[in-house]
């Protein structure tokens, strides 16, 4: 089979050769380039050489951020408009001026309407680039305080969503049988996590949730149309999976704000996404105890950056029994497990022994290092990974 087919057939519970092993490598790569330490077998190669050569999977769930066809793409990132060609549409501001400004490492944007004016800052400096990470930093949110609702609400009211497929076709002939590309809509499941994720600090929005919950509504519904939109635009891409929905954390998405807000959406998502013959997934990366039985009742097909203890209270073994052979895990190997400061190599042998039991019979998981492979991982520890992926043998579902 090829990392394709595996991925493919994993998801649909089917069986498979072997364990599937797509880590996710992106930024690993990127800082490794950037300060010139890649191993010295792949000092002049590139991410899809090294992946080849070591008969892994290419991991696309998450988006390389910096590729802009125009330096405008980027201006809006801070109103969760990312303008990378890698993200399968664009965003077109209608009725709203505004005015851009930099400094050496931040971009500042006043967005001019007839409610008042909007102010955002967004930062990406050479520690950041060097750390591999291509998402900019938001320093200024655009809602501060009450004041800020009607003109964002006017901004999404006045926004149009096109598609942008040009790229995400050329990247899936690029991965080819390697893996399979996926289509990323938006990191908020439902236009009020998108509020959460993107629009407001975090503090922030939990006063605004108690003081003014009906300008949370409010704001919500106005951006609907927009949130509609561009899951629509995603879900008609030439990708084979649907990315919607990211970092979610019990101490922050808490269970109450998880039914309302995302499962309904997830599963109405999921209607639309299987009507197209693909499947959706959602990046889960965080403390997920309370979680996992309102991700099952959301229908997604892949939890995208599992990441169990030491890193989460949850072990690999509970996650898999809480999804009940229903959603694909694709991560289960916590990224602190390959770093020799926080594991000595005795510890992180027994520790993979343990987690590779944990793995049963090894359905519905695709396995990588979650969130990523950091960039002090041991090289090693990957290679051990990928060994034992390979020697787990044919998986049959039961």
């Amino acid at each position: 089979m090829t990392h394709r087919e595996r991925m493919l057939a994993t998801v649909q519970g089917k069986p498979t050769d072997r364990l599937p092993c797509v880590p996710r490598l992106d930024l690993w790569y990127n800082a490794r380039k950037k300060t010139g330490t890649l191993p010295d077998k792949y000092r002049h190669a590139t991410l899809k050489q090294i992946i080849e050569d070591l008969d892994i999977g290419f991991h696309t769930a998450i988006p390389d951020f910096q590729l802009y066809a125009d330096p405008m793409d980027a201006v809006d990132r801070a109103l969760g408009i990312w303008g990378s060609k890698s993200i399968p549409w664009r965003a077109e501001l209608r009725n709203v001026k505004r005015n851009v400004s930099y400094t050496e490492d931040t971009r500042v944007v006043e967005y001019v309407t007839p409610y008042g004016n909007v102010t955002t800052a967004v930062i990406y400096n050479d520690l950041m680039r060097e750390s591999g990470i291509t998402i900019t930093h938001v320093a200024e949110h655009a809602i501060k305080t009450t004041a800020d609702y009607e003109a964002v609400g006017y901004i999404f009211q006045n926004m149009e969503v096109l598609p942008r497929y040009d790229y995400l076709a050329e990247f899936k002939e690029y991965v080819g049988d390697l893996g399979v590309v996926c289509s990323r809509a938006l990191p908020g499941a439902s236009p009020m996590h998108e509020i959460l994720h993107e629009l407001i600090a975090c503090e922030t929005f939990f006063y605004e949730w108690h003081d003014h919950p009906e300008k949370l509504r409010r704001l919500a519904a106005q951006m609907t149309p927009y949130y509609t939109q561009v899951l629509d635009t995603a879900i008609h891409s030439p990708g084979d999976w649907v990315f919607l929905g990211s970092n979610y954390d019990v101490q922050i998405t808490w269970p109450g704000f998880v039914a309302e807000w995302v499962t309904p959406y997830l599963a109405a998502a999921a209607d639309k996404v299987h009507g197209t013959g693909k499947y959706l997934l959602s990046h889960t990366d965080g403390e997920n105890r309370k979680l996992l039985p309102l991700f099952l009742k959301g229908r997604i097909d892949i939890a995208d950056s599992i990441c169990p203890s030491p890193m989460t209270s949850h072990t690999l073994r509970e996650v898999r029994e809480a999804f009940k052979g229903q959603i694909t895990i694709w991560g289960g190997v916590p990224s602190v497990s390959v770093l020799e400061g926080s594991m000595s190599d005795y510890n992180f042998d027994k520790f993979l022994d343990d987690l590779f039991l944990q793995m049963g019979t090894g359905d519905h998981l695709i396995v990588s290092i979650a969130d990523t492979a950091p960039p002090d991982m041991k090289f090693s520890r990957l290679e051990r990974i990928i060994k034992l992926c390979k020697e787990f043998g044919p998986v049959t579902p039961q």
